[in-house]
């Protein structure tokens, strides 16, 4: 890892961590961000080359404001790694989003500007909002969205041993990342899942479901639940905890494909950490 101080003219003292994915990806908008930041404050310049260098560097930030360049990965990396720490209410963090389209739809969603130079001047002049943030009971975390679907049925003859193995791993990630609409030839997909909400019980494991989202309102402390029963049809209800189980299951958590498991909790925590935008109206 390697870094860098510039003399800037501002008053913020930031940490600029750069992704070394984004250094690839597009590393004309990464050298724009760090004009403009390094022109409005006192920003020393981080390049991590990997994981474990990125935590370090945030962990040693002391004073200075946390400025992610990168994609949504890098943003998660980041609000996971201080919420392991416990610091994440201690400050606020900033992104400036470089990558492709399909890696910063987190950072969009959540309002973060589209390109570097409006981003940058965001991370230097915008204001501070507080979000709440989805903490399972494994200490993993959400920042958007939450998709709990079931697993495409096999087709044809049943495969094993290598065959099996990859044939579900790619029918995984093609239901988890961009899932198929059904069609007359392709049955709905269903799963049995328990679901309860806040201690209410939504779903029972004899009500096959096709899915579950599970989306931050952003702030306010609570979540949308939203239980897929059928083909366009849903059933939806607010809640400060979700609790669901049943056969071994996997999940989408933002980006982040996890499990199996048999039994997540899912507690919103109202206003866990902070993320710098734009100011309204600005």
């Amino acid at each position: 890892m390697s870094a860098a101080e510039p003399s800037g003219d501002g008053d913020h003292q930031l940490l600029v961590l750069i992704d070394p994915v984004a250094r690839r990806t597009d590393g004309e908008s990464v050298r724009i961000a760090k004009d403009v930041l390094s022109a409005g404050s006192h920003a020393k310049i981080c390049l991590p080359d990997t994981p474990e260098e990125f935590n370090r560097a945030l962990s040693r930030r002391g004073s200075r404001r946390p400025v992610i360049v990168g994609d949504d990965r890098a943003l998660l990396r980041a609000v996971a790694h201080l919420h392991r720490e416990r610091e994440l209410s201690g400050g606020a963090l900033s992104l400036i989003p470089v990558g492709a389209a399909p890696t910063l739809e987190l950072a969009h969603a959540l309002g973060v500007p589209r390109g570097a130079v409006a981003a940058a001047r965001s991370a230097l002049d915008g204001t501070v909002r507080r979000l709440d943030l989805l903490v399972d009971d494994s200490d993993g975390v959400v920042l958007g969205t939450l998709r709990i679907p079931a697993l495409p049925p096999s087709a044809g003859a049943p495969h094993t041993g290598v065959t099996a193995v990859w044939d579900t791993c790619r029918s995984l990630v093609a239901s988890l990342v961009r899932p198929a609409p059904a069609t007359a030839h392709t049955p709905p997909r269903t799963h049995r899942l328990r679901v309860e909400a806040d201690g209410v019980l939504l779903n029972d494991l004899d009500r096959p479901v096709e899915g579950i989202t599970v989306t931050t309102q952003g702030d306010g402390g609570l979540v949308d639940v939203v239980i897929h029963t059928g083909p366009g049809l849903t059933e939806s209800r607010e809640a400060k905890a979700v609790t669901v189980s049943g056969a071994d299951f996997r999940y989408r958590a933002d980006i982040h494909v996890t499990g199996p498991v048999r039994t997540r909790t899912w507690t919103v925590r109202a206003g866990a950490w902070s993320l710098i935008l734009p100011a309204v109206g600005g």
